[in-house]
């Protein structure tokens, strides 16, 4: 064996297959017998093979790179925890099949977004795509992407999206319902709500589920305050400040997710109000500053690590099912499971 960094035709050799075998395992193509791939990763092991990426796509061929595109206009606060949920479980994934993680943020707002996303695919710079939200909600940009035969998995797509590409996530829906009906069970009658981001369509389904709630409950408009907000720190802070001071305090408030929550929290703190006593405080997602801050959030529980695992065990199927005979796998949504975890910062209203 020739010295130096090995090569696949030294992989072939010590496997005893021919080359273009040992390209086929390492591509996780069909038509090769498990005692055959088996030979091949144990030479790859052993000689410490390392693929030649620029050379594979020089060559025309697979990147063995997934692309993560989340949104981003590098101006306001980053989520605390979503996006690098997402990401750990994404990692994981990837290592376990084979396949390296590219994460591209793409200003949300700017003209020129759709563009940026579709150039990843033009240049092969990955094999397929996870979309985070509001990219997983836009069809044209979807079909786009179909049209160039690009695999895609959507993250908690809108019920539009769900029928162009497949998707994972929670019912966000019925994450909202069953988090209002805790809070009715309370006892609260008088809420706030501050949603999420305009466009944001999974967040949308959670204030769908709060509407759906407080109907049942027979709740009118009058004793429901409603502010937009935008999954950040500070529009929790500002938005509770202007819920508190409009003369019609809600007993309880909910946040489309627990960084808008924790900034509710700091702001209720500042004008001297006891949570939950005064003021009921919950949110959405269950990331790890729900735990640490004062007092403890109650939330929903979105699992991200679990969702980002799945895309990529989604998005690794329909790559391999494009290269057999059978075609692209169908459309479909998978649901991960939540449950709204009960901490400190809920509880029956006084009075």
């Amino acid at each position: 064996m020739r010295a130096g960094k090995p090569t696949i035709d030294d992989v072939a050799a010590l496997s005893g297959v021919a080359r273009a075998t040992v390209s086929r395992v390492l591509n996780g193509g069909p038509n090769v017998r498990e005692e055959v791939r088996q030979r091949v990763l144990k030479a790859v092991d052993k000689l410490q093979y390392k693929v030649n990426m620029q050379a594979r796509f020089l060559a025309g061929g697979k990147t063995q790179v997934l692309g993560l595109v989340y949104a981003s206009d590098l101006d306001s606060e980053p989520n605390s925890f979503y996006h690098s949920g997402l990401e750990l479980g994404a990692l994981r994934g990837c290592a376990e099949a084979g396949f390296q993680l590219l994460m591209h943020t793409v200003n949300q707002h700017s003209l020129g977004k759709t563009a940026k996303i579709i150039e990843l695919v033009d240049s092969r710079r990955c094999d397929g795509l996870i979309l985070t939200p509001p990219f997983s909600d836009d069809c044209d940009l979807l079909r786009e992407l179909e049209a160039r035969n690009c695999p895609v998995v959507c993250i908690s797509p809108g019920l539009a999206a769900q029928k162009v590409a497949s998707g994972v996530g929670i019912d966000d829906e019925v994450a909202g319902y069953e988090m209002t009906r805790y809070m009715l069970s309370l006892g609260h009658k008088k809420f706030g709500f501050i949603k999420g981001l305009e466009g944001h369509l999974s967040a949308e389904e959670r204030y769908s589920g709060f509407r759906r709630a407080i109907a049942e409950a027979g709740i009118g408009e009058a004793d429901v305050t409603v502010m937009r907000g935008n999954f950040t720190f500070r529009s929790g802070v500002e938005l509770t400040a202007a819920i508190l001071g409009n003369g019609h305090r809600p007993s309880a408030l909910i946040c489309a997710n627990d960084d808008m929550a924790v900034g509710a929290l700091f702001s209720a703190h500042k004008v001297g109000l006891n949570i939950p006593q005064d003021l009921s405080i919950v949110g959405f997602d269950d990331t790890p500053v729900s735990e640490i801050i004062w007092p403890p959030l109650t939330t929903v529980n979105q699992p991200l690590k679990t969702i980002g695992y799945r895309a990529v065990e989604m998005i690794v199927e329909r790559i391999k099912a494009g290269k057999t005979a059978s075609g692209p796998l169908p459309v479909r949504f998978d649901v991960v499971p939540h449950k709204v975890v009960m901490r400190e910062s809920a509880s029956p209203p006084q009075g």
